[in-house]
């Protein structure tokens, strides 16, 4: 028996430390090589740990939400017959003979960590680490085992993508993974707990079901967003302005364009809304500018570099539009969707995350008559459309009278930092988009 000490490698250029999100073993378990062993997460991915060797769990580094340090030991492993055991350095390289051709490695190359081996296309943009044997020798990069990749409990024989605790809990559930439905590329716990809700797994229908309490600890995506909330509203005087805009001509316009797109996307409220700010920031650039506030900088961006708002299954991210002002409503349109398809699945990139400079928030139907959203720090200024909703208006009949119409109407709300953003400013600048949003000829003029 020897006892192996898998620590945690160097998962990212510059990173110090990454976060234990889930542990899929145990102390006492048995684990196979190449057997997931935990979830960790840094400022850039969520990379899954994998086990070098077989052997049985001795001990772990920490708990879920603990930040453990690149190089610390992260889990402990007993493997018999002294399989896995770290060699000592020398006497590596006296044993293990040079290929033809190769060079001695360099002391540089001998501490190198281990490489990194890439997942099943798609798989969230998590990375797995398949660490060599003997710890601190360069090994090749090798594909990481597919035993993600399993066919559905049904012998439908579908391939299906999901960890192996989602794995095991659907096979306690009875549940075929091939049945249940996911807006990712894997099936995670949430979609086997809307399978069990909409097909009636643990709901009594015709009352609410009791349910016993439940602690979650607040980690990952989810611990970022609390502390990136926590510090806006700390930080930032909030003031938030909403007003109602007659949306009913846009709505028209709208229609009409869809109607002959052709190959282009499908046009939302959306892109209409990021022109019209585009050319009101003109304007009013304050509000497109960000605020150091240790420093007491204010920078005034000449590019309005939009961060959208997107819900995904680990929580709300910002994907950016890059120079959002200069692109066409088809452009915006097209590039919504990529962006927000991206955030939703994991393969957004880093720099498609951050540099925004305003921010649009939007629920879509599900948004409500009037929201306060969050400035996005260090950012000035959010926008948020609410719900379009069908009203009877008082109209000018065109012969100096009024007459009642059914009209479509919506309310915009903006949040603004009041250290940087006077209400004058943040008002105007709203009234500059309730004119370009009401006369559609006005915001498609060039």
């Amino acid at each position: 028996m020897s006892l192996y000490q898998f620590k945690l490698p160097d998962i990212g250029e510059g990173i110090a430390e990454a976060e234990i999100v889930a542990w899929h073993v145990k102390v006492g378990d048995r684990v196979e090589e190449d057997q997931q062993l935990a979830d960790m997460m840094t400022d850039k991915a969520t990379v899954e740990m994998e086990s070098p060797v077989a052997g049985t769990v001795k001990s772990l580094a920490g708990e879920v939400g603990d930040q453990i340090a690149i190089g610390s030991v992260l889990v402990e492993i007993e493997t018999e017959g002294g399989a896995g055991a770290a060699e000592p350095a020398a006497e590596s390289k006296k044993e293990r003979p040079l290929a033809d051709g190769a060079e001695e490695p360099t002391p540089e190359q001998e501490k190198a960590m281990p490489v990194m081996a890439t997942t099943a296309p798609g798989a969230k943009a998590q990375k797995s680490f398949v660490p060599s044997e003997v710890e601190g020798r360069n090994e090749t990069a090798v594909p990481a085992p597919l035993d993600t990749l399993g066919t559905s409990g049904s012998g439908h024989g579908a391939k299906v993508l999901a960890s192996p605790a989602v794995r095991q809990r659907a096979r306690d559930l009875g549940i075929d993974l091939a049945e249940v439905k996911t807006s990712s590329d894997r099936v995670r716990h949430a979609d086997l707990d809307a399978y069990l809700l909409y097909n009636g797994g643990s709901v009594s229908y015709g009352g609410g079901a009791k349910r016993s309490d439940e602690t979650i600890k607040v980690v990952g995506l989810r611990r970022k967003i609390a502390e990136n909330m926590q510090e806006a509203k700390r930080r930032i005087p909030h003031f938030t302005l909403v007003e109602e805009f007659d949306v009913t001509d846009l709505e028209d316009t709208r229609a009409m364009m869809n109607r002959d797109r052709g190959d282009n996307p499908k046009l939302t409220l959306l892109p209409f809304l990021i022109t019209a700010m585009g050319k009101a920031l003109v304007d009013w650039p304050m509000l497109n500018a960000t605020f150091d506030d240790d420093a007491m900088v204010l920078t005034r961006h000449g590019s309005m570099h939009l961060g959208m708002a997107t819900q995904t299954p680990g929580g709300l991210m910002v994907p950016v539009i890059r120079d959002a002002q200069a692109k066409n409503l088809w452009q915006l349109a097209r590039e919504i969707g990529r962006l927000a398809a991206a955030a939703r699945d994991g393969t957004a990139k880093s720099e498609e995350l951050s540099g925004s400079t305003l921010t649009l928030t939007s629920l879509g139907p599900l948004g409500g008559v009037a929201t306060t959203p969050v400035i996005n720090r260090p950012e000035v200024a959010i926008i948020g459309p609410n719900r379009i909703i069908e009203r009877p208006m008082f109209v000018p009949d065109g012969m100096g009278g009024e007459r009642i119409e059914k009209r479509k109407l919506m309310n915009i709300s903006i949040s603004c930092d009041h250290r940087v953003v006077d209400g004058h400013d943040a008002a105007s600048f709203v009234q500059e988009l309730k004119k370009l949003l009401e006369t559609p000829v006005l915001l498609l003029a060039e």
